[in-house]
Parts: structure tokens; C-alpha cells; sequence
């Protein structure tokens, strides 16, 4: 057997390579025209691959993709050959969950807005700006305005779109904070202590119509294509806030400008967007009821070392003879 690399990898981790592949060849390649002489008697291959280096594998039987998204990846003549496709998925999870509790508590303590109040040095308590002190002599003896804009997490539900790897560990976090949780999802049917129904995707509207915090956790897919519209943010709460973690593509980052100017929804916060980098004139960045963060809710010293772990362990099961733990269905693009 033979495994094809390209681009190349640097020696330290083509060396665990070679190590978990055992007998099996392990062909480490730089240029595409060495790379479209190797693919020819290849088994598997892990890299970058194309249209090109597809139709001249006479043998391929796995493709490792190096990320765990396959909308950029992915090609018809790909999908249509019958070799296995795995990916990276469930590397980033609880980093990304981590991401989107931050977002949540940004939100409910209204951090995003106290801390452009601090630049201005400006002590003013969201629900009574004009307040300057306060007493605590004896207590409070009702519920105030400063207190009714403040959320209180356990009395708040949070709705996840996507119940997979990074939409479960969402859920569990949230679950921590007391919240209320709900999610939607095409194969996932429960989370084991946290969630007893994940309901199906076409329960959509009723996840949003009850959530105070609605999380996007989904892949990009034909069917997340720009799910989110107006007519999705007119079934929310006009007191909720749209977090996405997902894909850019999944909201109409337009129609999301409308709502948030529109106050069709009280906030929203972005790790990904519609278009990348979001250009420095579009209106979201001047928006105090969002919060944009360039793509790096993945960012962590972890993932490195986890993404190496997941190339070998599936390189293990190909040579065994079992499928890839990361398999994915090609059609569904996840």
C-alpha cells in the first residue's frame, strides 16, 4: 500500500507518519507534477486535492482532507468516486464552545457595551445611565431598570442549530450556566444530560421563537446555504442575539445588517461572515449591538497537536482495514 502527502509535510510529523503507517509507503511530495506521477498506484492520500489528481489515481481508496469544513473542498468528481473521504472534525469543540459562552456573557453582562464606555471613561450602568452611585443600606426592595437589562443566565434559553461535535459542547457549557437548552439537527437525536430531543431541522422556527441566545454550529452544506434571512430573524425574540460559529455562508449578512438596524434582534456575534476579511466600510463594525471577531474562535494552542493525532489515527484504521473515525458522507458534505 501507498500513501500519498501533498504538499509536503515538514520531518517531524512526516516521521509520526511513517511511524503509524507501519509497512505501508509513504510518498511525500512538494510539486504538483511529482504529486500527479505518485497519485497514479496510490492508495490513500492526504493533502490538498484536485480535479487533476483525481482522474490519474487508478487505485485511491481514501483522501484524508487536512480541515474539518468540505465546502472548498470538495468537487463533483470527488464526491462521485468511490474512494472514502474523512476530515478534521471535533478538534476545535470545546475551544469553540469556550468562544461562544464568551460571546454569551459579553451579552447578558453587556460587556460589549461597557467596555466602549470605559474608553470614553464614562460611568454609566446600562438600564439608568444617569445613575452615579447607588445604595445598598438597605437592599433592594424591586426588581430595576438596571436589573431587567441584565440577563440572568439561568433564566435564559439557548438554542443550538447544528448538534454535532462543536454544537454538543455548546450545549454542555450552557448546561453548566443553569441555561435552558435546545437543538436542531439532521442526524443527531439526544445529548446524553443535557438535551433528551434534538428535534429535526424543520422545528427550526419554534427553536427560534423560544430562544434568548440562538447559536449557528452547523456546517456549510446545500441545505445551511443562507438559512438564516429575514424571515429567519423575524421568528426570534426581539430581545435575542444571533451567535454564529458556523459558517459565514448559512446568514445573509445583509438581511442580518437590516435586522440589527431594524432591531429585529438585539445583537449579534460573528466569528465568521458572508465575506472575508468583512471589509473596514461595511456598517457591522460601527453596530454597538455587535460583536465581530476575525475568525478565531478556533484559535488555540491545542490544535495542532490534535489535528496531527487525527491524521494518524485514521492512517492507523486504513491500514487495518477499518474506516477512517472521521468519516464523512461526501453528498452531505459533513
Amino acid at each position: 500500500m501507498k500513501l500519498l502527502i501533498h504538499p509536503a509535510v515538514e520531518s517531524p510529523r512526516l516521521l509520526k507518519v511513517q511511524d503509524a503507517a507501519g509497512k505501508m509507503n509513504v510518498c511525500n511530495v512538494a510539486s504538483p507534477a511529482d504529486a500527479q506521477h505518485e497519485i497514479v498506484d496510490s492508495d490513500a492520500f492526504f493533502g490538498k486535492m484536485t480535479p487533476e489528481l483525481l482522474a490519474a489515481a487508478q487505485q485511491l481508496k481514501w483522501v484524508q482532507s487536512p480541515t474539518a469544513s468540505l465546502e472548498h473542498y470538495l468537487f463533483p468528481e470527488l464526491i462521485e468516486h468511490p474512494c472514502q473521504l474523512s476530515n478534521m472534525r471535533g478538534l476545535f469543540s470545546d475551544v469553540i464552545a469556550d468562544h461562544v459562552m464568551g460571546y454569551v456573557l459579553c451579552f447578558a453582562r453587556n460587556l460589549h457595551l461597557y467596555i466602549r464606555r470605559q474608553i470614553d471613561a464614562r460611568w454609566a450602568p446600562v438600564g439608568n445611565e444617569a445613575m452615579t452611585e447607588q445604595s445598598f443600606v438597605m437592599g433592594p426592595s424591586s426588581v430595576s431598570p438596571v436589573d431587567r437589562s441584565h440577563i440572568h443566565l439561568g433564566d435564559a434559553t439557548l438554542g443550538v442549530v447544528g448538534a454535532g461535535f462543536i454544537g454538543q459542547e455548546v450545549c454542555r457549557r450552557a448546561a453548566a450556566f443553569g441555561m435552558k437548552i435546545m437543538a436542531v439537527d439532521p442526524i443527531c437525536r439526544q445529548i446524553d444530560g443535557v438535551v433528551d430531543e434534538v428535534w429535526m431541522p424543520d422545528r427550526l422556527p419554534d427553536l427560534l421563537a423560544e430562544s434568548d441566545f440562538v447559536v449557528i454550529a452547523a456546517p456549510h452544506s446545500p441545505d445551511t446555504y443562507k438559512l438564516f434571512r429575514t424571515e429567519q430573524f423575524n421568528q426570534m425574540k426581539d430581545s435575542a442575539f444571533l451567535i454564529n460559529i458556523g459558517r459565514g455562508i448559512i446568514v445573509d449578512l445583509e438581511n442580518l445588517t437590516s435586522a440589527l438596524d431594524n432591531r429585529l434582534i438585539a445583537g449579534a456575534a460573528l466569528d465568521v461572515f458572508e465575506v472575508e476579511p468583512l471589509p473596514p466600510d461595511h456598517r457591522l463594525w460601527r453596530m454597538d449591538n455587535a460583536i465581530l471577531t476575525p475568525h478565531i474562535a478556533a484559535a488555540s494552542p491545542r490544535i495542532a497537536e490534535r489535528h496531527l493525532n487525527t491524521l494518524l489515527e485514521n492512517i492507523r484504521c486504513f491500514v487495518n482495514g477499518k474506516p477512517p473515525a472521521t468519516l464523512v458522507d461526501k453528498r452531505r458534505w459533513f
